[in-house]
């Protein structure tokens, strides 16, 4: 029986190696969410309330707070970190940055410094994080459907933070719930919303019902 319990064990804990990192705990409704972005965050062309952000903030019930800045960048939200950190003192701050810089070329390694150092400042300001991944500029992928830059799936492993990997990407390729080229419609905001919750729902950031 002990040879059993032990194999039992091992089968148990290569399971759980091959399946990732334990899921998230979920963070309650009333939490302080804070979601430092671009235009995508700030809402570009749609009412603030059709915006992603405020929809996220309906189906979870969390306090989000949208702190995007048109055009801005990784290095810009690095900058601001701070001081929103001390403004609003967030239970998760979410980032959904990069697309700007991939679009001007910025080189990956930059871009992905810049996320990883607010990784870091969010967490020494006690905060969670997850990661939004925004989708890699791409001829074929704008015909054929867009994808995430790698570098987000490569961060977010090493530093283990969820990732809402496939939302944004999915909402780019889809010309129906799009304004422009890099921008959702009212219609794209409610689809982002709703995938940005499941992915965090699957995570464990979100409780499941």
């Amino acid at each position: 029986m002990r040879t059993i319990a032990r194999l039992l064990c091992l089968v148990a804990a290569t399971f759980a190696a091959a399946c990732g990192s334990p899921r998230e705990a979920a963070l309650p409704a009333g939490s302080v969410v804070l979601v430092v972005g671009d235009s995508i965050s700030a809402g570009y062309g749609v009412e603030p309330d059709d915006a992603w952000p405020a929809r996220l903030a309906q189906r979870t019930g969390w306090h989000v707070v949208a702190a995007g800045i048109n055009g801005d960048r990784t290095s810009g939200g690095r900058e601001r970190l701070p001081g929103l950190m001390d403004e609003h003192r967030p239970a998760l701050v979410l980032i959904e940055l990069g697309g700007n810089d991939l679009l001007r070329g910025i080189p990956a390694a930059e871009i992905t410094g810049n996320l990883d150092a607010m990784i870091a400042k969010a967490r020494a300001g006690g905060a969670r994080v997850a990661l939004m991944a925004a989708p890699q500029p791409s001829v074929l992928g704008a015909v054929t459907g867009l994808a995430a830059a790698s570098l987000y799936a490569d961060l977010a492993k090493r530093r283990n933070v969820p990732l809402i990997e496939k939302a944004l990407p999915s909402v780019l390729s889809d010309e129906d719930l799009r304004q422009d080229a890099i921008h959702p419609n009212a219609a794209g905001h409610g689809v982002l919303a709703e995938r940005a919750f499941e992915e965090l729902e699957r995570s464990g950031v979100v409780a499941t019902p």
